[in-house]
């Protein structure tokens, strides 16, 4: 009874550290291609980011979806 005890706590064992990266996934030099618009989230990152300006210009309000730019409104 002892040994498929053991057995299984073995195997749960390296299930478990199996998980556990050893480093990181993505390195320093690859996550500018995560920043892409083409990795975002809705379905045409080209126009989200359109619409996202003229909501901004509407509104009055600038920042306010994460959107980046100076004081000067050449975003």
């Amino acid at each position: 009874m002892r040994k498929p005890l053991l057995i299984l706590g073995a195997a749960a064992l390296l299930a478990v550290t199996a998980c556990a990266p050893i480093e990181p996934w993505v390195k320093p030099y690859e996550r500018e291609h995560l920043a892409d618009p083409i990795m975002s989230i809705g379905g045409d990152p080209v126009s989200s980011s359109y619409l996202d300006h003229v909501f901004e210009v509407r509104e009055g309000a600038r920042g306010a979806t994460g959107g980046a730019g100076g004081g000067c409104g050449c975003s």
